[in-house]
């Protein structure tokens, strides 16, 4: 009898990160990518749970890309017993070797770093969820596997990937199990991007679960040489005002294609000679990694892009230090959201410069602090330090690697015809919604579901998903901003509200009366425990 497969939403359900499915087939257990939840301090605190799953059950991994919020929470499955292989192609195998040791170094240090800060001083230790060793220990279960060959992770289910367009190595997944045939789209580049040919993939699926990062909104598509004349006009403006350029970037891609087009740039006479410093260790890499598949990419010219004169690779934190003093360069520091690494700190000693410029290329998701900065906030919060916002903010939205919604429903459309379901995944509420009515009108399948985290569906061959059972009901919270956002926000901003207070006496009439709110909440709260204790001693 053929077991139909079932798919458990473990992660990117109704939020763009923590790529993380599980594809049960009987007793065989498959996933497809482990990726870190990012965003809102909530939403990453589910990065410290414990999985809904038995990892040392699992029998492989199927990866779609070396990205962290696709890849990142790989260490803590391995720290938690799972020794499987993990499959992916060869460039994204040779970029797991340089990317999880670098996670499993942030892990720590970010941990350490926060244990030390002062505003934690009267609270517990954190422990980080993996480290550098569980890391290397993961990147060595990587296994590769060529692009549109079969193969059989585990038996009795045959797979084969497919270019997806999105970075270096990153692929669609096809999977045949139980007399279904599933697509996974992972991430999808858009057309005509830098270095990658257009996403492939063959027709005829039960099923397809398809990311939606971009599925309310269509960029205006723009040239390679379109997209260079945009930058070129930002880095003259930023270097005019006299003072830096600060560029929040991805390690993987997005800095490999800024350093293709400022060269390009440079070299042509269109920008003057300007220094740039790569403050990214794990972009340094990952540039080699993307060098050594040079043969395989499309748009590098001649000469050796990456290793032009201008560029500068910051190695250690002293170095990285050092460029306090520097102005009129561009600074490119990880990470692409400012969620952590280096470019926190180029952004506490350049948001308050009027002069200074910072220069958003990629997603920034709900709750982050890139997000926080781009939406126009007057002051924010890093590292303990209430920050102002002087610095021009600009964006470009042309260096996505994500495909925007046109690019999305054509790529649907020629993966047609879908008996089954399609899955919308990897997207906020709006953008969501947004393809998914789009998608019903045009009866692109049978239904159209966005899952919730935890939600379990039959995939059965030529009929749409049927739900087994329910998701988490507790997401809602930790989707887009939360508490500790908007406790950033009115922290940064209360000494200045209370000091456009008319005088002393009014404002400690103020604090008082937010003492006074806040302890009503601790009154009720205890009220509250007492009275469901005394409730369980009259039942007894």
């Amino acid at each position: 009898m053929t077991e139909t497969p079932e798919i458990v939403f473990h992660g990117a359900a109704r939020t763009v990160t923590g790529s993380c499915m599980e594809l049960r087939v009987g007793k065989r257990r498959l996933l497809v990518d482990c990726g870190l939840f990012q965003g809102s301090r909530t939403l990453e605190a589910l990065n410290a749970e414990g999985f809904a799953f038995d990892a040392a059950r699992l029998d492989a991994v199927i990866l779609t890309h070396a990205h962290i919020d696709h890849s990142g929470l790989l260490p803590r499955l391995v720290r938690e017993g799972s020794a499987g292989p993990i499959w992916c192609t060869g460039p994204t195998r040779d970029l797991l070797d340089h990317m999880l040791p670098d996670a499993g170094r942030i892990q720590e240090s970010d941990v350490e770093r926060r244990n030390r800060r002062a505003d934690r001083a009267d609270e517990p230790e954190v422990e980080p969820i993996y480290t550098e060793a569980d890391a290397k220990q993961a990147a060595a279960l990587a296994r590769p596997v060529a692009l549109e060959r079969w193969f059989e992770p585990v038996p009795g289910v045959r797979a084969r990937l497919w270019n997806a367009g999105h970075i270096l190595g990153s692929a669609s997944v096809e999977i045949e199990a139980g007399g279904s045939r599933l697509l996974f789209s992972g991430d999808i580049g858009p057309e005509h991007k830098a270095f990658h040919p257009d996403p492939e993939a063959p027709q005829g699926f039960d099923h397809v679960v398809c990311e939606s990062t971009y599925g309310d909104r269509t960029r205006e598509h723009t040239t390679i040489p379109e997209r260079r004349t945009l930058l070129e006009a930002e880095i003259k403006a930023a270097l005019t005002r006299g003072g830096n350029l600060v560029i929040p970037v991805f390690a993987l891609e997005r800095t490999q294609e800024l350093l293709l087009d400022v060269a390009m740039l440079i070299n042509t006479g269109r920008l003057p000679y300007t220094q740039v410093f790569i403050d990214s260790p794990l972009a340094s890499r990952t540039t080699g990694v993307f060098a050594r598949h040079a043969a395989d990419l499309e748009d590098m010219g001649s000469g050796e892009v990456f290793r032009h004169p201008a560029f500068h690779y910051v190695g250690s934190a002293s170095q990285s230090m050092k460029l306090n003093s520097v102005s009129g360069a561009i600074i490119m520091a990880a990470s692409g959201m400012c969620e952590s690494g280096r470019i926190r700190h180029h952004l506490r000693h350049n948001l308050g410069r009027r002069e200074s410029t910072v220069l958003f290329v990629g997603f920034q998701a709900a709750g982050t602090l890139g997000r926080t900065i781009m939406d126009g906030a007057p002051r924010v919060r890093i590292s303990g330090h209430d920050v102002a916002v002087r610095a021009q903010v600009r964006r470009i939205d042309s260096y996505s690697a994500h495909a925007d919604q046109a690019d999305i429903l054509r790529w649907i459309n020629e993966r047609r015809p879908i008996a089954g379901s399609i899955f919308l995944t990897h997207g906020e509420a709006d953008a969501m919604e947004s393809l998914r009515r789009l998608l019903q009108r045009d009866d692109a399948a049978a239904s159209i579901v966005t899952p919730e985290l935890g939600e379990r569906y039959a995939l059965p061959p030529r009929a749409k998903a049927r739900r087994l059972s329910a998701g988490r009901t507790d997401m809602e919270a930790a989707v887009g901003r939360d508490w500790q956002n908007a406790y950033a926000d009115f922290a940064v901003n209360l000494k200045r509200e209370l000091s456009d207070i008319e005088n002393a006496a009014a404002r400690r009439e103020a604090i008082e009366r937010m003492r006074a709110v806040l302890q009503s909440y601790k009154a009720s709260r205890m009220n509250r425990k007492i009275e469901a204790q005394s409730a369980r001693g009259d039942r007894k």
